[in-house]
């Protein structure tokens, strides 16, 4: 991997005074860089995860550093109605409005089609495709009643795009989510809200590691024309432009971040 890196872009006040909730947000993935980058361009958050104890203590370190006023956590697993109702009423309890939602909740794996059990796909669907619909229609059913707009960023993959030994299950979740992203963009833009995605390729972070063999991460990076993953901060970057006013006319759009050989 070549050591270029990109440097680390401040925060530009895009999302100052908005509202925002982020699943999946604790730790130093996707969903904690963006929650780090919401608070840098002068949001407020209300993060969710289902690690009740990572959840507490990345609560914690950013309200430390951005103010306990602008950060709160509730621990929010999106296979749970319940819980996601819970932690999009607490937006609109905390700071009277919901202005943006970040669906980032997602289940990865991998298992050869012919060897994969119905428990795996079933969890996979439900966390990664259906967990995103609960918490698309518990945002579209508050920022529909509260008349003021909004915007959704659903987090996909170009693996819903682009075919891979060993992930049909979270290959379907994420195309699924560009379809959901899609025809949820038409319903919701009668009420003035914007629904968008994000479509990482490799974005690295410590849970990758972990489900992820060295060998496929060293095949996956070769396939980048950069020669390196994206830092997480960098798809962070694509969900603030989506969340902000520069994006105005753009909805049911699946943003390809990626730098993968055409």
């Amino acid at each position: 991997m070549t050591d270029n890196k990109a440097p680390y872009v401040p925060g530009h006040g895009l999302l100052t005074g908005r509202t925002a909730v982020i699943t999946a947000a604790a730790g130093s993935g996707i969903g904690g860089a963006t929650a780090r980058r919401f608070l840098e361009e002068g949001a407020r958050i209300v993060i969710g995860d289902a690690h009740e104890r990572r959840l507490k203590e990345t609560a914690a370190v950013l309200a430390d550093e951005f103010g306990a006023d602008r950060v709160a956590g509730l621990v929010c697993d999106v296979t749970d109605e319940d819980q996601v109702a819970a932690l999009h009423d607490l937006a609109e309890e905390r700071h009277g409005r919901l202005d943006a939602v970040v669906n980032n909740a997602g289940l990865g794996g991998t298992a050869l089609l012919t060897e994969m059990t119905d428990a795996q796909w079933d969890r996979v669907l439900d966390v990664t495709l259906t967990g995103t619909f609960r918490c698309t229609r518990a945002a579209l059913r508050r920022m529909r009643a509260d008349g003021h707009g909004g915007v959704v960023i659903n987090n996909a993959s170009v693996v819903g795009w682009r075919a891979q030994a060993g992930q049909a299950h979270y290959a379907a979740a994420k195309a699924g989510v560009m379809a959901l992203t899609r025809c949820a963009a038409v319903e919701a833009a009668g009420y003035g809200v914007r629904v968008n995605a994000v479509s990482p390729s490799l974005a690295m972070h410590p849970h990758l590691v972990k489900v992820t063999t060295p060998e496929l991460l060293a095949e996956l990076t070769e396939r980048e024309a950069f020669g390196r993953y994206a830092e997480p901060w960098e798809v962070a970057n694509v969900i603030v432009f989506l969340a902000s006013g520069y994006s105005s006319y753009m909805t049911g759009e699946t943003v390809s971040v990626s730098s993968q050989h055409a």
